[in-house]
């Protein structure tokens, strides 16, 4: 008999919602998620997903709808800011099945919650930001305030993926989050602006400038480019908005005034590090955001994200399909803390301090060879473009039955 008739998820970004489809859609678990704003968020944020996370867009059935509107991207590549080659690697776009996809994620969310809300016993409540939890042996609660008042949501679990900010590691944790922001804030923006055809741009470009660094990125088939910038800690929102077109004009290519683009959309954000205590409690679990956070640059953040919803995925269809015991959930915790601590946390610090920190110039200088020898070596190439999966853990190695294991995985893959 399957042991988890229902789920809460608080959060309807692309964490909380890829996990909702693969519970509804794989193991017809009841899905309710809960989300304080009143729709998908629509602020400039990710939009590359890694070869790993592209493992899960397969297991949810969603990735032939999401490369439909994305796209593969061809290349990555770090310059000076006169626009000089330093280094790149991956020219040609991937080929294989896990190839990384580009779609911004206010494009990518809406994908996702129509395959979730196609789903049979599945359901988004917005405007229901959660206040509270608590729990029992058997049941997780969550406490809601809604325009309608306080009420409360029973299921078997609760899941956490309500962003930096979530209210359900706030009501386990308190206000503090162990971890550092960083001196830097950075702006986050959409523009049409032709840097391929203007400036000779690859489809992903990293600045390396003590002050001016930026990353510039195609985000979709029509031109948009993301462009993501640093600018000083101490500024306000308004002044960082307010100083939008200085920056530009002194850090890009060919210094555009506000007439020769278009700016879309821009946001600012701090930079952050930081890990909760665990990402278990009883009933409760974290994912994504709510669970661990890193700067942007490199696209780890969410890419570990994507990767605690592929292992908490797999934890669930092992305690549902009587394969693995509830205290896979102590090991969830332990091992995605152990993948963020080793690897997302120190690699994502060595990618930002790579584009600006000249005490980095041997780690830049090694990592740039190791760009040139990728290009120029096919078989390391490959083994490089496919080390992001180490992000990721199989929680189906351990179960009971293990043909079992192997044949739901591959049912769903």
């Amino acid at each position: 008999m399957p042991k988890i008739n229902h789920v809460i998820i608080a959060g309807a970004g692309p964490s909380g919602l890829l996990l909702g489809v693969l519970l509804a859609r794989n193991l017809g678990i009841k899905v309710t998620i809960v989300d304080a704003d009143t729709k998908v968020n629509d602020n400039p944020r990710a939009a590359h997903y890694a070869p790993s996370a592209v493992y899960d867009f397969h297991r949810a059935g969603i990735i032939d709808h999401v490369r439909k509107r994305g796209f593969s991207p061809k290349g990555v590549c770090w310059r000076l800011q006169d626009t000089t080659f330093l280094a790149g690697m991956g020219r040609e776009p991937e080929q294989s099945q896990y190839a990384m996809v580009v779609l911004p994620l206010d494009q990518l969310c809406p994908i996702i919650v129509q395959h979730f809300e196609s789903l049979p016993n599945t359901e988004i409540l917005w405007g229901h930001k959660v206040v509270g939890v608590d729990q029992g042996d058997k049941e997780a609660t969550v406490v809601l305030e809604t325009a309608d008042g306080q009420k409360t949501l029973v299921a078997d679990y609760l899941v956490g993926a309500d962003g930096a900010a979530s209210g359900v590691r706030t009501a386990l944790f308190g206000k503090d989050y162990p971890g550092e922001t960083l001196q830097q804030q950075i702006v986050a923006t959409n523009v049409y602006l032709p840097f391929d055809k203007k400036f000779g741009y690859w489809d992903s470009n990293f600045i390396v400038h003590p002050v001016d660094w930026y990353m510039a990125a195609k985000i979709t088939t029509d031109g948009l480019w993301r462009v993501t910038y640093g600018d000083d800690a101490g500024l306000s929102r308004e002044e960082l908005i307010e100083r939008q077109p200085a920056r530009y004009e002194k850090i890009l290519p060919g210094n555009p005034k506000p007439g020769e683009y278009k700016l879309i959309s821009m946001s600012p954000y701090k930079l952050q590090q930081r890990c909760a205590p665990s990402f278990r409690v009883g009933k409760i679990l974290l994912v994504a955001d709510a669970a661990h956070l890193c700067n942007p640059f490199g696209g780890l953040g969410l890419t570990g994200g994507f990767a605690d919803v592929g292992s908490l995925y797999d934890c669930f269809m092992g305690i549902h399909e009587d394969q693995l015991d509830e205290d896979i959930l102590d090991k969830y915790s332990e091992i995605r803390i152990k993948i963020w601590r080793e690897m997302i946390d120190p690699m994502s610090r060595a990618n930002f301090h790579r584009l600006w920190d000249d005490k980095c110039v041997k780690d830049r200088e090694d990592f740039f060879a190791m760009c040139d020898r990728a290009t120029q070596d096919p078989v390391f190439g490959k083994s490089v473009a496919e080390a992001v999966h180490a992000v990721r853990h199989d929680f189906t190695q351990y179960f009971k039955n293990k043909p079992a294991a192997l044949a739901l995985n591959g049912a769903q893959g």
